[in-house]
């Protein structure tokens, strides 16, 4: 397991783009909702959410891509793999899990939008949302994540 305080890296599939990670790891999510399943052309889409200051892009000048006017999903120009996005106006960054150099690291603590899962999916994390948890329980989610993680 990634040790706290350790820098990760990561990039797309052909390597074009390569981004680093220097703050701790706020989440780890599963989004069921038929956009990351037709994102992804899987079941769901995999990320690590970290703090915006904690998130540089390395090497490469990535795209954005997916919903055009909506989320900014920033891929590579190359591979076009799906690397991060960015949700306007909050304060993180979602990277994609796989994108990670090592991703196995990073397991989902959370999954969200349910609701929308596939009916052969069997969610695997403590918590399960039909669609996005209540603002007022994104809080103490973090402060249970960071606890699991330090612990």
């Amino acid at each position: 397991m990634a040790a706290i305080g350790e820098v990760l890296e990561g990039g797309c599939r052909c390597g074009q783009v390569r981004f680093q990670v220097t703050a701790p790891p706020m989440l780890t999510v599963a989004c069921h909702c038929t956009g990351c399943q037709r994102m992804t052309g899987g079941a769901y889409a995999l990320s690590v959410m970290v703090p915006v200051e904690g998130f540089e892009v390395t090497a490469g000048e990535p795209v954005v891509g997916g919903a055009p006017g909506q989320v900014a999903h920033h891929h590579c120009p190359q591979c076009l793999s799906w690397v991060f996005t960015r949700p306007p106006g909050l304060s993180f960054v979602n990277v994609r899990t796989p994108m990670l150099d090592a991703p196995e690291d990073f397991p989902p603590f959370l999954d969200i939008w349910v609701s929308e899962k596939l009916p052969w999916v069997t969610p695997t994390s403590a918590y399960a949302f039909d669609q996005f948890p209540p603002q007022e329980e994104w809080p103490a989610l973090m402060q249970v994540y960071a606890a699991e993680r330090t612990g």
